[in-house]
C-alpha cells in the first residue's frame, strides 16, 4: 500500500489531503451511497418504545432493502445507511429528522523532537509523575497500528486505568496478545468503506486494526510511544525515540483504509472513543471546509469536548496557499507544522565546480567518485509534463547512465526516483519550484538523490542550459543537528485566514512536522512503494499529520499534570505559552517565502511544553461558551441542535468578540470609496476572561504592534488575582482607519506577572 503523499503542488495537495470529497453520486438516480441520518431524539413518536425501533421504522418507510451500518448515541442520535438520492430526500422530509448528511471521504495529512521541545530537561516541580501520565489515554484515529514494535513496550507501566472500557478486537491478523498495558485497545471501523468499495481484500489489506500503511503507527508512537534506544532510519537520526507522553496509554481506532477515511466510520469511532473513556483524541485527517452543522468531525469533536476530551487535528497540507485550513472549529485544536533543528544534508557537485547542499535519506550504494552526465527531465521526455518525472514519461536513451533533474510536484517525491531508475537513470536531483521555495523534505529514496531548494535548483538548471555537456555527482548524506534558524514554518502547512469563521484565528499553533522519526509498519518499506522491499521499524516522514500527534501527546502530558483542567484550559495553556520569535528576537521564518511568518501561518506560535505546564492564566471555555459562539455566527436553533444535541435559543445579542478564545482575529470591512475608504474609522470591542491557575499575582498588560495606524486599548491595564481559579475580565478596543481589502495587520498582546507570560496573537484583516 502506498503512503499517502504530502509533497505535491499545493493545488493537488489541497485536493488530495485537504479537500472534502463527497462520495461520488452515480448518474443513475437509483445508485446508492452512504448517508448519516441525524434524528431529533427528543421528538421520537410515542408509538415507539425505544430509539432503535424508531430508526428502523423510519428507514423501512423509504427502503425495503436498506440496513443500518452504524447507530449513534454520542456523536449524534441516529444511524448511517445506504440509500438512493430519492430515498434520502424522502427520509429527510420526515418529522423528527434533523439532517441527512451524505458520506464524506477524508484523507490523511501526512528521536530529536523531545530534546528540541525541551522535554529532556528534568523539572520535577512541574512534571507529572509516571503514574499520573499513565492514567491518561490517547485515542488515535488513523490507519491502525503495528503492535509488535518496541514503541508499545509496557514494561514500566502498571495496570490499565480503571476508567478504561474499551477492548482489543481480535481477528486472524490481530491477536488478543497484540494489546498490552501500553496499547490498551484497538478497534477497526470499515462498514462505510466496504459499503462504498466492497469487501476488504485481505490479500492486500488487513481486515483488523493492524496497520498496513504506516501512517497510524507513526502518529500513535509520536504521541505516546515508549522510549526505544538506538532508534534510526537506515542509520539516520540515531538516538532514543519516544513519544511526547511516554507513559500515556494508547487506544487505536482504525478508520482509514487504502481508499480513504469515511465520515460514518469516523463518527462511529468517535462514538466508541467517548464510551471507551479516552482523554485525548488525535486525528491527522482532514476534509474540506463545510458549515459546522454539516461537518461530522466538527460535530463529533464537539460531543467529545463536552465529555471533557481534547480533540487535536491536523491543519492540512495545503500551504502556502492562503485560507487552505481544515478542521477549524473553535473546540478543535488545529495544528500546523514547523521544522526541527535536525537535517540530513547531501552535497551536489557540478562540473563547473559549484557545490550545493540538499537533503536525502538514501543509504544504498553510492555513486563512485566521478562526475556523471546530467540532464533535465523536461529535455528527456516527449510528455508535456516530462519535467515532473511522471510514470513512463522519460525516454530511456536520453537518461540512461545519467543523473536526472526532476521538478517537485504532482506525483510523490520517491515515485519520481523510481521513474528515473526504471528509465536507466543512476541518480536524481529533486528540484523545488516556487510552490515549495526553500523547504527541504528528506525521503528514503531508492537511488542516489538530493532534494534542493528553489534557489539552488534554479542554479543547477541554469548550468544545464549553459553547458553542452553538463555533469554532476551526488555525495553521501549525513545527520546534522543544530540547524538554524529553527523552527521555520513548513511550506506545506496550511494557512489562514480561517475560511469558515474569519473571527477565529487558525491554526491554533504549530509543532514539529518535518522529517519526524517514529514507529513504522512491518507491511511496507519506508517509501510505501510496492517495489520497496526494505523493512524498517522506524521511518522519517513529514506533514501536519506528524505535528498533530505532538500536540495530542503534549495535551495528555498537561492533562496528567492538571487533571481538573478542561480541554479549553489545556488548549489555552499550549497557545498562550507558545513562542513566535527566536532567541535573537527575530520572528519565526516562513520557509516558503524566506520572510517572517505571521499568525496566519503559525497561529499563537510554536509549542513550548515546559512553559505550558505552568501558564499562570488560561482562557477557559464551557459548552455554554460554544453555544454563544454558534449564536454569534448566526446559526439557527436547528443548526445548533444538529451540532450540540441541545435545544437552545439565541435569545439575546451575541458577539463573536466576546467568545473567550486565546487569540484575537479582527475582521474589518473595507469602507467604500477611493483607496478603500481611507480615513473612515472603524472601532470594535472584544471581551476576554482569564482564570488564574497559578499563585496569587498581579498581571500587567502590554501590546506590541508594528502598525501605528491601528490603536489597541486594553482596559484595565492590570489584573490582580488573590486565589486560584479566580476569574477576571478585560476588554480590548481596536480602532483603525479603513484600508484596502486584503490588507492585514498583526500585533501581540501579553499579560505578565514577571514570571509568567500569557500571550495572544492579534490578526486584523480588511475585507
Amino acid at each position: 500500500m502506498k503512503i499517502m503523499a504530502f509533497g505535491l503542488v499545493h493545488m493537488i495537495v489541497f485536493l488530495m489531503f485537504s479537500y472534502t470529497n463527497t462520495v461520488a453520486k452515480e448518474q443513475n438516480q437509483q445508485s446508492k451511497q452512504t448517508y448519516i441520518i441525524h434524528m431529533d431524539k427528543a421528538n421520537m413518536p410515542t408509538s415507539f418504545t425505544d430509539h432503535f425501533q424508531w430508526y428502523a421504522a423510519s428507514l423501512k418507510s423509504v427502503s425495503d432493502s436498506a440496513d443500518m451500518l452504524y447507530t449513534y448515541n454520542n456523536v449524534i442520535h441516529g444511524f448511517s445507511t445506504r440509500l438512493t438520492a430519492e430515498e434520502a430526500e424522502s427520509l429527510g422530509n420526515q418529522p423528527g429528522i434533523l439532517d441527512v448528511l451524505p458520506e464524506v471521504r477524508y484523507e490523511l495529512h501526512t528521536t530529536r523532537t523531545p530534546e528540541f521541545l525541551g522535554l529532556d530537561k528534568n523539572d520535577e516541580a512541574l512534571y507529572p509523575t509516571i503514574n499520573e501520565v499513565s492514567e491518561v489515554i490517547i485515542g488515535v484515529m488513523d490507519t491502525g497500528v503495528w503492535p509488535e514494535l518496541k514503541s508499545f513496550d509496557d514494561t514500566k507501566l502498571g495496570p490499565v486505568p480503571s476508567g478504561w472500557k474499551g477492548e482489543c478486537e481480535v481477528s486472524k491478523t490481530f491477536n488478543s496478545s497484540s494489546c498490552n498495558r501500553k496499547l490498551i485497545g484497538a478497534r477497526k471501523f470499515s462498514k462505510a468503506y466496504e459499503a462504498a468499495y466492497g469487501a476488504i481484500n485481505e490479500k492486500t489489506e488487513s481486515n483488523s486494526p493492524r496497520d498496513d500503511d504506516g501512517h497510524g503507527t507513526h502518529t500513535s508512537t509520536t504521541a505516546a510511544g515508549s522510549a526505544v534506544a538506538g532508534a534510526n532510519l537506515l542509520g539516520y537520526a540515531s538516538g532514543t525515540a519516544r513519544g511526547m507522553a511516554t507513559n500515556a496509554r494508547v487506544a487505536v481506532y482504525k478508520v482509514c483504509w487504502s481508499s480513504g477515511c469515511f465520515s460514518s466510520d469516523i463518527a462511529a469511532a468517535i462514538e466508541m472513543a467517548i464510551e471507551d473513556g479516552v482523554h485525548v483524541i488525535s486525528m491527522s485527517i482532514g476534509g474540506g471546509v463545510s458549515p459546522y452543522s454539516r461537518d461530522i468531525v466538527a460535530i463529533g469533536a464537539f460531543k467529545a469536548t463536552a465529555h471533557g476530551i481534547l480533540v487535536s487535528c491536523s491543519a492540512g497540507n495545503g500551504g502556502p496557499t492562503e485560507q487552505s485550513l481544515t478542521n477549524v472549529a473553535p473546540w478543535i485544536t488545529t495544528v500546523g507544522a514547523g521544522t526541527l533543528d535536525r537535517d540530513f544534508p547531501v552535497q551536489v557537485s557540478l562540473g563547473n565546480g559549484k557545490k550545493y547542499t540538499g537533503v536525502s535519506l538514501y543509504n544504498g550504494k553510492e555513486l563512485i567518485d566521478t562526475l556523471f552526465p546530467l540532464v533535465y527531465a523536461g529535455n528527456a521526455s516527449n510528455s508535456v509534463y516530462g519535467y515532473l518525472c511522471m510514470s513512463d514519461s522519460l525516454i530511456p536513451k536520453k537518461v540512461a547512465g545519467k543523473i536526472v533533474v526532476c521538478d517537485r510536484g504532482l506525483n510523490s517525491r520517491v515515485e519520481k526516483g523510481v521513474v528515473v531508475k526504471d528509465a536507466g537513470g543512476i541518480g536524481m536531483i529533486l528540484a523545488n519550484t516556487d510552490s515549495y521555495g526553500e523547504e527541504l523534505v528528506a525521503d528514503a529514496h531508492l537511488l542516489p538523490t538530493a532534494a534542493l531548494g528553489q534557489t539552488t535548483a534554479d542554479a543547477v538548471k541554469a548550468y544545464i542550459s549553459s553547458d553542452p555537456k553538463p555533469t554532476a555527482i551526488i555525495g553521501p548524506a549525513d545527520t546534522k543537528l543544530g540547524i538554524q534558524p529553527s523552527p521555520v514554518v513548513a511550506a506545506f502547512s496550511s494557512r489562514g485566514p480561517n475560511p469558515l469563521t474569519p473571527g477565529i484565528l487558525k491554526p491554533d499553533l504549530i509543532a514539529p512536522g518535518v522529517n519526524i522519526l517514529a514507529g513504522w509498519t512491518g507491511a511496507v518499506g519506508p517509501t510505501g512503494l510496492s517495489n520497496d522491499a526494505r523493512h524498517v521499524t522506524f521511518n522519517i516522514i513529514s506533514g501536519t499529520s506528524m505535528s498533530c500527534p505532538h500536540i495530542s501527546g503534549l495535551a495528555a502530558f498537561l492533562k496528567a499534570a492538571h487533571q481538573e483542567w478542561s480541554p479549553a484550559a489545556i488548549k489555552s495553556a499550549l497557545m498562550t505559552t507558545a513562542y513566535t520569535t527566536y532567541t535573537n528576537g527575530e520572528t519565526i521564518e516562513d520557509v516558503a517565502t524566506g520572510k517572517p511568518s505571521t499568525p496566519f501561518d503559525f497561529g499563537a506560535g510554536h509549542v513550548n511544553p515546559l512553559a505550558a505546564l505552568d501558564p499562570g492564566l488560561v482562557y477557559d471555555a464551557t459548552v455554554d461558551d460554544y453555544l454563544g459562539f454558534l449564536c454569534a455566527i448566526n446559526y439557527s436553533s436547528s443548526d445548533i441542535k444538529t451540532i450540540t444535541g441541545r435545544d437552545f435559543t439565541c435569545d439575546k445579542s451575541y458577539s463573536l468578540g466576546d467568545f473567550n478564545y486565546p487569540s484575537f482575529a479582527v475582521p474589518l470591512e473595507t469602507a467604500s470609496g477611493k483607496g478603500g475608504g481611507a480615513g473612515v474609522q472603524n472601532t470594535v470591542k472584544y471581551t476576554r476572561t482569564l482564570t488564574n491557575v497559578g499563585t496569587p499575582a498581579t498581571y500587567k498588560v502590554s501590546v506590541s504592534s508594528l502598525d501605528s495606524s491601528v490603536k489597541i486599548l486594553v482596559e484595565p491595564q492590570s489584573l490582580t488575582f488573590s486565589e486560584q481559579n479566580e476569574k477576571k475580565s478585560y476588554t480590548v478596543t481596536f480602532s483603525a482607519s479603513s484600508k484596502p481589502s486584503g490588507t492585514n495587520s498583526f500585533a501581540h498582546l501579553k499579560w505578565s506577572d514577571g514570571k509568567h507570560v500569557v500571550g495572544s496573537p492579534v490578526a486584523i484583516s480588511w475585507t
